[in-house]
């Protein structure tokens, strides 16, 4: 039961750390005259992508690589059919010609480039590992991709409203949003480790399903909500640049804090990462382009509910 108790008040505390860290910093970063549109394009960014961060280098401490790995993979497998499935049964999703051949591709490239770094025993015979070597190179990917980012904030009035505070009342939300991830981070990945001893199951499992979930609840709900408002540029943006983030940003911190071991199963789960952008890309030049209709909605959810029972499978 307290393994539970230890998922639910870490979520919690990773949710609302996020939303302090994000709001304090943001109008410490107006204080300093920064344009909202930058502030969006950084603090809000890194903000929204701070709980798996924060889990995934506490995993990566404590030993516990599969749950780091899968909270990744399973974080861009819920975010593409979860998140843009459910998104698109609210309102049909209209996609940004530079979304589909640039962004989407690049989140391709991220997923096929972790595949090759990760996979060194099928390739050399070498121990498999995501190495510190590895973690810098995804982090010169990410480089690229904020420069091709800020070149977006030129281009296009992308722009993010700071809320004014007092510098005080910044600080302190700054701070405790930062304690907040801390141990939010810290109890997920007691709870979840305590998940695997308690239910029989892998590690992987229990980060490719509970974990990644939990920590993709941000994009869920501003997705969702972007397409109630049928703003859905923002519901399609939001996602694939968290599929970015996550490789190029997330698993190039915790590999360049400690490497990262890999086992060759998890091949399945890049894999279905692969297939679920594919699927995406490939979707939007089905019937009317460069949408995302309920129909593609449904056959998403459809595909993720199915890969749900493929993992439950695989732990028998």
């Amino acid at each position: 039961m307290k393994e539970f108790l230890f998922l639910v008040g870490g979520f919690a505390l990773l949710l609302s750390g996020g939303h302090f860290l994000v709001e304090g910093a943001a109008a410490l970063a107006k204080r300093l005259r920064v344009s909202d549109r930058a502030i969006g394009l950084t603090v809000v960014a890194f903000g929204t992508s701070a709980p798996e961060l924060l889990v995934n280098i506490i995993a990566a401490i404590k030993k516990s690589p599969d749950l780091a790995i899968g909270n990744i993979l399973g974080s861009n497998i819920a975010n593409i059919l979860l998140i843009l499935g459910a998104s698109s049964l609210v309102y049909p999703l209209t996609i940004h010609l530079g979304t589909v051949w640039k962004e989407i591709p690049f989140s391709l490239l991220a997923v096929i480039v972790l595949f090759f770094m990760a996979n060194d025993g099928l390739l050399d015979g070498l121990p498999s590992m995501i190495s510190r070597s590895d973690g810098l190179v995804l982090l010169s990917f990410f480089a690229i991709f904020l420069f091709y980012a800020f070149g977006l904030d030129r281009r296009e009035e992308i722009d993010y409203q700071v809320k004014p505070l007092p510098w005080g009342l910044a600080l302190l939300m700054t701070t405790g949003g930062i304690i907040g991830l801390g141990l939010g981070g810290n109890m997920v990945v007691d709870g979840a480790r305590g998940l695997v001893i308690l239910l029989g199951v892998s590690q992987a499992f229990i980060g490719l399903t509970i974990v990644a979930l939990g920590t993709s609840l941000p994009e869920l709900v501003t997705s969702v909500v972007a397409a109630f408002k049928k703003k859905t540029e923002i519901a399609v943006g939001n996602v694939v640049g968290s599929n970015i983030f996550n490789i190029f940003w997330i698993l190039g911190i915790t590999a360049s804090v400690s490497p990262i071991p890999f086992r060759a199963s998890l091949n399945l789960d890049i894999g279905m990462v692969i297939l679920a952008t594919l699927a995406l890309f490939v979707g939007l030049f089905l019937g009317r382009t460069h949408e995302l209709d309920r129909k593609k909605g449904f056959l998403f959810l459809c595909m993720y509910f199915t890969y749900l029972a493929i993992l439950a499978l695989r732990e028998r």
